[in-house]
């Protein structure tokens, strides 16, 4: 019997927890599970780990999940359109780890692929090398960076069917189709739910393997 993989927003809810290691899709607020976050908020999930590109910005995607002080350890690629991150640092509530975007990219993958790490140059040299362990292959040398995996990924899909196969749109796309691999519970916010067998296979980017739970779009 197949399985269906839409779930209300308490069901959803009751996933969420304090000190959750979470991942979420977002590129300049594009891409982003907006309404799950709303979910996190709704709930007060406090000390969260979060890996994502950005922060958002003020009030807006992610960045709410630090207007309300959910935050304590973050790994980003940038913060600059969401100052008051900055200000959450400088006071000791958040802290950050800024990762060269390439590097973050690989970093979820390899989380997702199975693999033990990655090798990269980006950042020797510079404070970026500070603390990591430093590889020399074949005369070159390397900063070796540890996978990333999270416990939830939220992520955002323009279409998703009952299976939890997921069709991207644009921009919007960026870092969700890695987190669904690299995280042990999936959670989707799609714009449009349809039924199985209406997507397109070639237009497939994430399949429902992938993905656990699908908020429905009912409530």
């Amino acid at each position: 019997m197949v399985k269906n993989k839409i779930y209300s927003k308490a069901e959803i809810a009751e996933k969420f927890h304090d000190g959750m290691k979470l991942m979420a899709g977002i590129f300049a607020c594009k891409g982003c599970a907006d309404r799950l976050v709303d979910i996190i908020v709704e709930k007060g999930c406090k000390n969260i780990e979060l890996i994502s590109n950005d922060a958002g910005d003020p009030g807006v995607a992610l960045g709410k999940l630090y207007d309300a002080h959910l935050v304590s350890k973050a790994h980003h690629s940038h913060i600059g359109m969401n100052p008051y991150v900055t200000e959450l640092i400088n006071q000791g509530i958040v802290t950050l780890e800024l990762i060269p975007q390439g590097t973050l990219a690989e970093k979820i993958r390899a989380g997702g692929a199975g693999l033990g790490g990655v090798l990269t140059k980006t950042g020797l040299g510079t404070i970026a090398e500070e603390g990591r362990q430093i590889m020399e292959i074949d005369g070159q040398k390397y900063i070796f960076e540890k996978p990333f995996r999270a416990e939830i990924a939220i992520i955002r899909a323009a279409k998703a069917d009952k299976l939890g196969n997921l069709v991207y749109q644009g921009a919007a796309r960026n870092f969700n189709p890695m987190m669904a691999m690299a995280a042990d519970l999936v959670i989707v916010e799609a714009d449009e739910i349809v039924e199985i067998g209406a997507l397109d296979p070639e237009a497939v980017v994430t399949p429902g393997v992938f993905v656990d739970m699908i908020l429905s779009n009912e409530e």
